[in-house]
């Protein structure tokens, strides 16, 4: 059984270049880093209960199935719920980073009920695909 405080699951992402990586995910998302391995190339980034390893390619031991092409994580996205991901979208697109999805509003079928988030997506320095949202709340289903 895992503690509480720790996810089941975590990501790890190979990334081309960590310390371009840290700046994206750190200085403009929000990140912080947990612990690094500077020798490995390796850094543990956490935003609330958000958990990911980064890990440069070629540097440490790279776990590889098949070619890495750009852009890396094809067929994936990661989301991450922050706190005000509209002010995250702006953030961002201050600093000259394109949005892959701009920010919408949407309502998602959850049994009875509605679950509204406000969300956009975001490419990450290497091309993995990131939709960062955040809780517009819950209303009961339309008849």
């Amino acid at each position: 059984m895992t503690d509480a405080m720790e996810p089941a699951l975590v990501p790890e992402l190979l990334v081309t270049d960590l310390d371009r990586s840290i700046a994206f995910w750190c200085d403009l998302c929000g990140f912080t880093i947990s612990y690094a391995r500077p020798d490995e190339r390796f850094a543990y980034i956490v935003l609330g209960s958000a958990h990911i390893m980064l890990e440069q390619i070629g540097v440490g031991r790279n776990w590889v199935t098949g070619p890495l092409q750009r852009p890396l994580g094809r067929g994936a996205n990661f989301q991450v719920t922050v706190l005000d991901s509209g002010a995250l979208a702006t953030r961002l697109h201050n600093a000259g980073v394109e949005l892959f999805m701009q920010l919408e509003t949407k309502w998602y079928r959850v049994g009875e009920e509605e679950a509204g988030v406000q969300q956009f997506l975001v490419q990450d320095p290497d091309g993995y695909l990131i939709r960062f949202q955040s809780s517009a709340g819950r209303r009961r289903v339309a008849r």
